[in-house]
């Protein structure tokens, strides 16, 4: 059985028994589902489970009072419950929750939404957001230009359903469709008439235009100063948004720079701007877009970084902080066409892909900034570490990494050493407990090491890997072991008795983390190897009691 996330949640059947019914709870549940994308509560199955206890029976007459129970508690929400046979013969209840047409809530006015594997509660401005985001989701089926389909550009069409023929992600009976059939079932038609996302995918040039809201993309180049040098851009509408993709690589000139690295007797180009990384971000700007909102879509190139800014605000339940694990659909049939033409990654993988990327070229990871009408992601030109190419090339070679095993050791390996809590802030994770499917294999083949316990643990990349792979990295104190801190603070209190621990840190090297140092010297003195004199500020540390 699958995982729960978006689209699934299990619940103990212990939910709807008489004396530990927690109506509340699952009511809280359904409205969550109905204001995302709908989805499916299995209800008998334990959290930890993915089938449910062997000979468990469902109760005849509980579909209908989960029907009852839930219509009395939530407010525009739909449910269908059905009973299941497991393949161990034990029955569990899917309770099939359909997305509403309007915001859904319970009956006490609480409103909830279902982001990744959790149940978030909405307030203030966000439910205005979710109210917004909800009278525009019908946008890409409307037909309200009424264009009929015969009006549809036949170049475009054509090239469209050829592409989704050849892709290896659409289905064989999808594949032998008419040409009518195929726009049909990816909502670019219905009826006569060709629906929003018809015209933008396949409309003709004029058609598109009175749309209002289809993409503009405008290219902007600025010099040391900040002064504008070069301008182009694509807004005469006549391409689909597949094609703009095409078209903005290709035509901008600055996206062809190369770096030359040495590579012993040669040389090795790096792009200044990786191709995966600009069309994701592309993709990322004209399918997440709202296009009930008009604006363009600008790229900013300055001498050491390039700005995507995409008009209109993230989507709900996305943030700069989870970019990286929450996926929300904002438009979702167009989203499911550039996935099966394959455009895109499978959904949510787009900045996993980019963070891989720029990590695997020694660069820095994506900035993410959103304000209320507009969301900018900065990638950088500068390579921070040349030596990390090479370095995670050959790790990758030796290990078969997984995706997230490269993220995290290009991480590491940009940095000498990081916290637990700076690794998982890094990783956008919730907390360190979530390190563990990122560091486990890597802590077990010995490429990564940790010290420490806790939040202060430290992750580092192994050294003699860094010699085995001919990883070149400066010497840095940060790993030092305690016992030779310790010497080190009682060899520097010697030549300068009676210091603070400020005068310490800053000595002995500003590397080490003053908590570290501090943690060292209350064992010092508890051991009656240091003496302290003082209190708080005005502390001092001196060798021998």
């Amino acid at each position: 059985m699958s995982q729960e996330g978006q689209l699934l949640d299990y619940k103990s059947l212990r939910v709807v028994s008489d004396k530990t019914a927690d109506w509340q709870s699952l009511a809280k549940d359904c409205v969550a589902f109905a204001n995302a994308t709908g989805g499916h509560l299995h209800i008998g199955i334990e959290d930890d489970q993915s089938q449910p206890p062997p000979g468990q029976r469902i109760a005849p007459d509980l579909p209908d009072l989960l029907r009852r129970k839930l219509s009395e508690l939530t407010v525009n929400v739909s449910v269908l419950p059905t009973v299941v046979t497991s393949q161990n013969g034990g029955q569990y209840i899917d309770l099939t929750v359909p997305r509403s047409a309007s915001i859904a809530s319970t009956t006490d006015g609480r409103y909830y939404l279902r982001i990744a594997d959790q149940c978030r509660p909405l307030v203030g401005e966000e439910v205005v957001r979710l109210a917004s985001e909800r009278a525009a989701l019908p946008w890409e089926t409307l037909t309200s230009l009424q264009i009929p389909r015969t009006e549809a550009d036949p170049v475009q069409c054509e090239r469209l359903i050829a592409a989704l023929r050849a892709s290896d992600r659409v289905k064989p009976s999808i594949k032998e469709k008419t040409a009518d059939e195929t726009l049909d079932h990816y909502q670019l038609a219905r009826g006569p008439y060709l629906t929003h996302l018809g015209i933008l995918c396949v409309g003709r040039q004029h058609h598109r235009a009175q749309l209002g809201s289809a993409p503009v993309i405008q290219f902007i180049k600025f010099d040391a100063h900040e002064k504008k040098v070069n301008k182009l851009v694509w807004d005469d509408h006549t391409q689909s948004p597949m094609a703009l993709i095409d078209s903005v690589w290709s035509e901008v000139p600055d996206f062809r720079e190369h770096y030359e690295l040495p590579d012993g007797l040669y040389r090795q180009q790096l792009p200044a701007f990786d191709e995966v990384v600009i069309r994701e971000l592309l993709v990322n700007a004209l399918v997440h877009r709202p296009y009930t909102q008009r604006g363009d879509i600008f790229l900013n190139l300055h001498p050491e970084r390039l700005e995507i800014v995409n008009p209109g605000p993230l989507p709900l339940g996305v943030t700069p902080q989870n970019v990286l694990h929450t996926t929300v659909r904002r438009n979702e049939h167009l989203a499911r066409l550039f996935h099966d033409l394959k455009l895109m990654e499978r959904e949510g993988s787009g900045f996993d892909k980019i963070y891989e990327v720029l990590l695997s070229q020694g660069r820095p990871l994506p900035e993410v900034l959103e304000s209320y009408d507009r969301v900018q992601v900065t990638v950088h030109r500068r390579i921070l570490k040349p030596e990390v190419i090479d370095f995670l090339a050959k790790a990758d070679q030796a290990y078969q990494l997984t995706q997230r095993e490269r993220i995290t050791l290009g991480l590491l390996a940009q940095h000498d050493a990081l916290t637990a809590r700076e690794l998982a802030a890094a990783l956008e994770l919730p907390g360190t407990e979530a390190l563990h499917p990122w560091t486990s294999r890597l802590l077990n083949w010995g490429i990564v090491h940790r010290a420490g316990r806790t939040q202060a643990t430290r992750y580092f990349v192994a050294p003699e890997l860094l010699r085995t792979l001919q990883f070149s990295v400066g010497t840095t104190l940060k790993r030092i072991e305690p016992h030779r801190l310790a010497a080190l603070i009682q060899e520097d209190l010697r030549r300068y008795p009676l210091s603070s621990i400020g005068d310490i840190h800053h000595r002995i090297g500003g590397e080490i983390h003053i908590r570290q140092i501090k943690r060292v010297l209350d064992g010092l003195v508890a051991q009656g190897e240091v003496s302290i004199s003082g209190e708080r500020r005005w502390r001092r540390y001196r060798v021998g009691p």
